[in-house]
Parts: structure tokens; C-alpha cells; sequence
């Protein structure tokens, strides 16, 4: 009874949570706030013209920026702000990791528009044995994990390689040159770096390299505000600006490399780095309430966003409100069903995700019917998919839109936060723990999409997206946050589409995170109290969390840039031409 007038209120309140952008109907009656000005909103996206870039590091962004200025493109300035990030966001920015890259160029010279996904995340060795990652229980060992025999054959120079040779306009080496320049004279580092680089003393203690990266050479910690330079990784990228992607998957810094692997116990040679190709196909297009949305193939994780949002889209959503009971119940039961599908989600060579089927709207609405408003669903009372009927013949991210049209939506990563925390001798290079994403010591069923084997496609939770409204970009994002991105991405969606918040307040809204199975429901601070009961009611476990992803995002609107940090990351930044 206590919540009753609480309820009542709320529902009163719901139509402000529209935005400017609503069209549908008149206007809500709204108070003035007390300002001369009423703003509806309390977030507000950056605004620009000539092009923006939004990172997690507004060093970066703002590398990338200048590169639109002197008249690169988007894929130009995507280049350029990657290697930064491998200089000034060491724990998630990299040359040895991978990720996934949306590139949407738009039409020119006769040739039409296009959308295409660059996968060039990580692949297990052709040595890989089922047993490299196991320990004497049988199970996966995280030591082994967080070592050279954890790395999967890194993916980065070669994906950036493959965006600049087909859609780049300025020199590859001018792009890779303000990342050298930084690693040779040293970036001043922020409190945010300083602290969490200096958090990795345990963790990188039995490797002589990477603590000589990262520390001083009287083992203390580059305390805020000092320079920290890094020249081994300076001469590595002055090798790959003069080599392109040969400098890196041949010669010296591949054989320092194999060296590093070989001393730690990995298996990945100079022959895995040679072969290593990024795989580039078009990206998966679905829609959401008419708007059309680009997503990464797997081993990407777009297939299980769209699937949410097609299944979202069978329901009244913004009718319910958002932060309501009702909309956050819904949320939960959409997640639970993707986490029960994402078993189906894998790489070659072994196995094929049924992508068509996933992303399938006669499916989202088979699974839909299993979503109950009085009850939450659990490991034994939500069942299998079948999706096959439907079929047809710290990560980090960055956004950057120029004045032409075209859009790049970035993610990569090391895996975990600062990878394996190892670094190859002689390199500078970081290199990630990739390999652990694998479904170690599983056997039968469980797990088959995902099982070691030789050559083996790692995949990830990684999601880069592009929005379009009227044939152009319109909404170009994605996040970090491992096992979160997924959710993270779907509120991001639904907040802007659904409930008509803008580009930033849709950010900064606080989210929620359901995984599958009986797993707790998580809620982010903000959120108030009064709902938990209410949830629990329904049967979700519900449990407080640290914040959730970090989204940096563009909307386009007109020729005005739009830029939303998120602030859960506190160097985050958009970055504006103009």
C-alpha cells in the first residue's frame, strides 16, 4: 500500500521522459523547471560540424578529429584514433588484440553505398591443442589463461590494414605518425590511467617485459601527471607505419613475437601471424520500429542484440515507460532468452551460427510468447530455441562520423583488462587473452560452438552498430563491458527509439543486466529502491552492480555532429571538427 502513491506519481510523470524529437500527438503540458530556457532533458550530447569522433580517451578522439580536419575520412580518422588508443589506453586500446569494425561509406564516384563488417578479432593457433588451457582438475585454468599459452593470434594491425587499403584517402603512415609521436615523448598520464596502470603490479609481476612497460626502473608506479614514455612500442609502430601490415605479421617485430610466445609457453609461430587474415563480409541489416540498424556478423554479437530488439518490438514498449516495472521485467526476459540462444552463436572452422535464423522477426516472436507479465522465466521453465526453420540459403569503442556521410562504428579489445599482461620482448606490445572466451574441458553438446580447436575464430559479446534513418547513418555506437554489452546495447537502442531520449541522456540513464538461466537481475545505482520488491514479486533475483559499459556514440541530424561520452569512463570524450 506504501507504493501505491509512488505508482500513481510515476505514472503521471511518465510522458516527460519524451524528448523533442516526439512527433505522435500534442505535446505534453510541461512545467518550466525555473529556467527562462525549458530543457526537457538533463544530459546533453555535444554538438559539432565537419565530422566527430567520441572515445573513451579524448587524447584519441582528438587525434582522430584533426585527421578529419586535414581532410581524412572517416576510416582515416578510425585508423588514426586506434593507434592512439594503443598508446594512451593501454588497458583496452591495442596492436595485440582484435575487434570488429562497421564501416558505411557513402555513395561517390558511381559507386553505390555500402555497409561492410571487418571481423579481425582473434583465431586460435593451428598447434592449438584441446588440453593447452586446461589444469590437473580438467577444467580451464585462469593462470594459464593470463599467460603466452592464453593469446590468440592478434587482429588489429591486419583489420585496420584492410579498412585504410579499401576506403582510406590519406597516407597510412600520417595516420600512425600522432600514436609514434606520443609513444616516443610520452603522454602525460590522467588520474583515471595512472591509477589503473599502476593496479597491474601483481597482475604483470612474473613478466619482467611487461613491468619494464609499465613501471619505472625502481618498479614504482608513473604517478597522475607525469610523462610515460613507451619506446619499444614507438619503434614497433614507426615499423608497421613504414611496412604496412607486413610490419607486423612479418619480420622483426613477428619474430619478437613467436620468440616471447615460445619463452612463455604459447604455441602461436611466425607462420599464425603470416596467415592471419581479417574476414570481411556485409553486415547484417535488421530493423527495429521501421529503422533500419547494421550489426556485426558473428563471431560478433549483433545476431543476439537484434534478436532482443526484434523481440522488444512485439511489445508496447514505450507505453510502459521507461524505468517502469513493466519495462525493466521485459528487459529481463528478453535478455534471458538471447543468453539461452548465444549457445548457438560460434566460430569456423567447426561450426556455423545460424545468423538468419537469430535475427529472424517470425522467430523473435516465437520466443516472445514465453515472456510472461506476472512471472519470471528460469533455467528449467525456458526452453530451447530452434531457430533453424527461420534459416535461408575494458574493450573499448569508438565512434566517428566526417562531413561526407560516411560513419565507423569500432570496437576492440584485449579481453580482459589489460589481457593477458604479458608483453612480447623487445615490442612494447600488450598482448590479449583472447583465447580464454573458448569453451575449455566442455564435452558433448555444451559448448560446441565455441570449442578449441586448430584455427579457431574466437568470439565475443562485442557489438558495433549503425543506426539509419532515411537511407543515411544516423546513430553510430557500441560500448565496452564484456558480458554487459549486450544489454547495454539493447537499452541504448530502446532509450533512444522507444522512449525518444537523446543521444546523451539515453547514455547516461542507469541499465540493467540479465544473463541467462537463473542469474541475478543487476541494477546499476539510480534506480529507485521502491522497484526491488516489486521485482522480486515477479520472481527476479535481484542484486546491486557497478556500472555497466561505456557508450560513446554520434546521432547525425542535419550537418550537427551530436556527441555523447558516456561518464561512466572519466576520459571519455566527443571531439567535433567544428
Amino acid at each position: 500500500m506504501r507504493l501505491a502513491p509512488w505508482l500513481a506519481l510515476a505514472a503521471l510523470l511518465t510522458p516527460l521522459y519524451a524528448t523533442a524529437q516526439e512527433t505522435e500527438g500534442a505535446a505534453p503540458q510541461r512545467g518550466t523547471g525555473g529556467d527562462i530556457v525549458a530543457y526537457d532533458q538533463i544530459h546533453k550530447p555535444s554538438p559539432a560540424r565537419g565530422g566527430m569522433v567520441v572515445s573513451q580517451n579524448k587524447i584519441a578522439a582528438a587525434v582522430g578529429a584533426e585527421i578529419l580536419r586535414k581532410g581524412g575520412n572517416a576510416v582515416d580518422a578510425a585508423v588514426a584514433t586506434a593507434f592512439a588508443l594503443a598508446v594512451t589506453l593501454p588497458r583496452a586500446g591495442n596492436i595485440g588484440g582484435g575487434g570488429y569494425m562497421l564501416v558505411h561509406m557513402t555513395a561517390k564516384d558511381g559507386k553505390p553505398a555500402q555497409t561492410i563488417a571487418i571481423d579481425y578479432y582473434g583465431q586460435a593457433s593451428r598447434n592449438t591443442l584441446p588440453d593447452l588451457l586446461l589444469g590437473a582438475t580438467g577444467k580451464f585454468d585462469a593462470a594459464k589463461g593470463y599467460s603466452m599459452k592464453g593469446v590468440a593470434i592478434p587482429g588489429t594491425v591486419a583489420g585496420l590494414w584492410e579498412a585504410h587499403r579499401r576506403f582510406g584517402t590519406l597516407p597510412w603512415g600520417t595516420l600512425i605518425a600522432p600514436a609514434i609521436a606520443m609513444a616516443s615523448n610520452g603522454v602525460i598520464l590522467s588520474d583515471d590511467e595512472a591509477q589503473a596502470n599502476a593496479e597491474q603490479e601483481k597482475a604483470m609481476s612474473d613478466d619482467p617485459a611487461a613491468l619494464a612497460v609499465f613501471f619505472k626502473p625502481d618498479g614504482k608506479a608513473y604517478a597522475p601527471g607525469e610523462r610515460w614514455k613507451q619506446p619499444d612500442l614507438a619503434a614497433t609502430l614507426k615499423t608497421i607505419a613504414a611496412k604496412g601490415r607486413d610490419g607486423f605479421y612479418l619480420g622483426l617485430v613477428a619474430q619478437h613475437i613467436a620468440a616471447g610466445m615460445k619463452a612463455g609457453g604459447g604455441v602461436i609461430d611466425a607462420t599464425d601471424l603470416a596467415n592471419y587474415r581479417p574476414i570481411v563480409s556485409n553486415a547484417i541489416v535488421s530493423s527495429y520500429r521501421g529503422l533500419p540498424i547494421a550489426y556485426m556478423p558473428p563471431t560478433a554479437s549483433g545476431v543476439s542484440v537484434a534478436e532482443a530488439m526484434n523481440i522488444l518490438e512485439t511489445f508496447q514498449v514505450r507505453e510502459q515507460g521507461w524505468g517502469s516495472v513493466a519495462n525493466l521485467h521485459l528487459l529481463s526476459e528478453t535478455m534471458k532468452i538471447v543468453s539461452a540462444d548465444r549457445r548457438l552463436v560460434g566460430g569456423g572452422p567447426d561450426w556455423k551460427t545460424p545468423a538468419i535464423g537469430l535475427t529472424s522477426k517470425r522467430y523473435a516472436a516465437e520466443r516472445a510468447k514465453l515472456i510472461r507479465p506476472d512471472a519470471s522465466l528460469g533455467a528449467k521453465s525456458l526452453p530451447d530455441g530452434n531457430p533453424y526453420p527461420h534459416e535461408s540459403t575494458d574493450t573499448t569503442h569508438f565512434s566517428i562520423a566526417d562531413s561526407a556521410g560516411n560513419a565507423v562504428s569500432n570496437t576492440y579489445t584485449l579481453s580482459a583488462s589489460y589481457g593477458a599482461h604479458v608483453v612480447a620482448p623487445g615490442t612494447g606490445i600488450l598482448l590479449n587473452n583472447s583465447l580464454g572466451n573458448l569453451a575449455w574441458g566442455h564435452r558433448g553438446e555444451e559448448g560446441k560452438a565455441t570449442l578449441p580447436v586448430p584455427g579457431k575464430r574466437v568470439g565475443s559479446t562485442i557489438t558495433p552498430l549503425i543506426v539509419f534513418k532515411n537511407g543515411k547513418p544516423w546513430l553510430v555506437t557500441g560500448t565496452p563491458g564484456g558480458g554487459y554489452i549486450i544489454a547495454t546495447m539493447v537499452q541504448m537502442l530502446s532509450n533512444v527509439i522507444d522512449h525518444r531520449l537523446n543521444v546523451a541522456e539515453a547514455a547516461e540513464r542507469p541499465r540493467i543486466n540479465q544473463a541467462g538461466g537463473d542469474a541475478p537481475l543487476e541494477l546499476e545505482e539510480g534506480f529507485s529502491p521502491d522497484i526491488v520488491p516489486l521485482l522480486v514479486a515477479k520472481g527476479h533475483r535481484v542484486r546491486p552492480s557497478n556500472t555497466m559499459g561505456s557508450v560513446q556514440s554520434i546521432m547525425i541530424e542535419g550537418d550537427t555532429f551530436l556527441g555523447s561520452a558516456d561518464t561512466r569512463r572519466p576520459d571519455a570524450a566527443a571531439v567535433g571538427v567544428k
